[in-house]
């Protein structure tokens, strides 16, 4: 029994090799990916701290004394930042707000296609400043977030940095587990030697600060990429579309058509040959159940369909109210006359997430979405997403994103500062490939999981691979230097 055990058991030649092709895929996975890390930490912590940074920065349109007197109604604010704006400019957005001390702010799309926020004083209606809503500095900072501002070509650099962090943590966890048999020494694994020097001290820093954060880096990862530009909009689609995500039935009624008046209502299947989705509205955020849910149309106006019949925004307040929806949420206007208008909550519980597509004329509640009509799959990102953004339980959430973010930073810097010491003049400085290729089934079997979970990302490591042997493929001995 002692004889097939020892068979069995890899050699200390085979776990030095196993250990190499690891740091090799380790090494590849952060030299892509660490600038790109420390891009997202920031850019992740400024944007978790939005609620706080933007009342500051802004603080002349955000922020108004609270006079004690009656606010002025919804309508009438808009009426006087329809004022201050260009006669082709369109309001697209009223956001509404219950404190008493934040203004009242609406969203109009100019004539060069581009968006402007108004603000204004809910107490005596004047207009306080305006704001592009594109050249803002937290939509700067959430374009630098998922895709460095660079459009499609930057959301896919980033969905795969997202992909390879997955490749990262796998390998680092891998190479910080003590391979020793019986290991039961805490300095180098759960706690840094501190008394080391050199690279060293380093390599501890980097290792054990590594496996603290990789829980945190995987959620972040997981819980980022359903957001993702390419895989993140491909499986939105399909979730929704298998019920996974916002599931059909949940339309509730079959007419959910804002019907205006003169005009009988398309039957509703008609709603799904629509182009326009949730997430193509001027919201500032749309839960992600909803965002690939087509939109509500009309048949159609007729001349009998004056701007006079429209319901007002205080109506449609009202309705909200009414659904249990009263504050910090969006309001988009209806784009035509056989448009709707869609209230979009999107609070830090995601079990209070609803949307409400509500007829123009009538105010009839065409549609009521919330979280119990989500699938499992929604349901489970939902969650995610609120923890991701630092919103489900308050500041401390902020400050464990923040924490989880700036140590993944300076884990990026302490391997840099690793492979600085370790490279050789002049070269890329690559762990050097063992002699005899180890078996690695498992680890073979998860990678080509990945690739096939994330086709983009299964495509870069074929090339990496590729590359790896026609670039860098010298072979060494498994005993050269770690």
């Amino acid at each position: 029994m002692q004889a097939t055990q020892s068979t069995l058991a890899p050699t200390d030649g085979e776990i030095v090799a196993e250990r190499r092709t690891l740091w090799r895929w380790h090494f590849y996975a952060g030299l892509f990916v660490m600038p790109l890390l420390i891009v997202l930490a920031i850019t992740g912590t400024l944007y978790c701290f939005q609620p706080q940074i933007e009342p500051m920065l802004y603080r002349d349109r955000m922020v108004v004394a609270d006079t004690h007197a009656p606010r002025l109604s919804t309508d009438a604010l808009l009426a006087k930042a329809v004022a201050a704006e260009p006669r082709d400019a369109v309001p697209t957005l009223a956001q509404i707000e219950a404190g008493r001390t934040r203004s009242a702010e609406f969203v109009f799309r100019l004539a060069s296609g581009e968006s402007e926020s108004v603000y204004v004083n809910p107490y005596d209606g004047a207009v306080l400043g305006k704001l592009s809503v594109e050249h803002r500095l937290m939509k700067q900072i959430r374009n630098l977030h998922r895709g460095l501002m660079l459009g499609k070509p930057g959301e896919l650099l980033m969905e795969l940095a997202g992909c390879w962090t997955l490749v990262m943590i796998g390998t680092g966890v891998a190479l910080w587990w003590p391979w020793s048999a019986g290991s039961r020494r805490t300095g180098g694994v759960w706690t840094p030697r501190l008394s080391l020097a050199g690279r060293a001290w380093w390599r501890d820093l980097h290792a054990v600060g590594g496996v603290w954060l990789a829980i945190g880096a995987l959620f972040f990862v997981l819980s980022g990429l359903p957001w993702s530009g390419s895989w993140g909009k491909q499986f939105k689609a399909l979730a929704t579309s298998a019920s996974l995500g916002y599931p059909k039935g949940a339309w509730g009624e079959a007419h959910v058509h804002s019907t205006a008046p003169g005009n009988a209502p398309h039957d509703a299947h008609a709603m799904h040959g629509m182009a326009m989705k949730m997430d193509d509205l001027p919201l500032h955020q749309t839960p992600w159940a909803v965002g690939a849910t087509a939109m509500p149309e009309s048949a159609g106006a007729t001349d009998n369909a004056t701007a006079g019949s429209r319901l007002s925004l205080d109506d449609v307040i009202a309705l909200a109210a009414k659904s249990g929806v009263v504050d910090d949420y969006g309001i988009a206007l209806p784009s035509s006359r056989t448009g709707v208008y869609t209230v979009s909550y999107f609070p830090a519980d995601p079990r209070d997430e609803r949307t409400l597509h509500i007829d123009q004329y009538s105010g009839r509640v065409l549609s009521d979405i919330s979280y119990r009509t989500y699938g499992t799959v929604a349901r489970a990102i939902s969650y995610g997403t609120s923890l991701h953004m630092g919103r489900y339980f308050g500041v401390a959430n902020q400050i464990v994103c923040s924490v989880i973010s700036l140590g993944l930073a300076a884990l990026s810097v302490t391997g840099f500062v690793m492979w600085l010491k370790r490279r050789p003049s002049r070269t890329l400085g690559a762990p050097s490939r063992p002699a005899k290729r180890p078996p690695m089934r498992a680890w073979r079997g998860a990678l080509a999981l990945v690739g096939v979970v994330f086709p983009l990302m299964g495509l870069t490591m074929l090339a990496v691979w590729c590359l790896d042997r026609v670039a860098f493929g010298r072979r060494t001995g498994i005993g050269a230097r770690a």
